[in-house]
């Protein structure tokens, strides 16, 4: 029995360059979020003063 190994799956610190790059991603997804937020409402606000033009 106590030849017996079980493969366990070894500890690793955390690594710095996949940690950057999800990092970027989710910065990036989050910019992208709200700039199109950003550009609906500025959309929005456009359209209200153009009608406000027009009568």
């Amino acid at each position: 029995m106590a030849g017996h190994r079980i493969a366990h799956a070894t500890l690793k610190g955390p690594s710095v360059v996949k940690e950057i790059v999800i990092g970027i991603a989710l910065g990036i997804a989050a910019v992208s979020v709200w700039k199109m937020h950003h550009w609906n409402e500025q959309r929005k606000v456009r359209a209200f003063y153009d009608l406000l033009d027009t009568g």
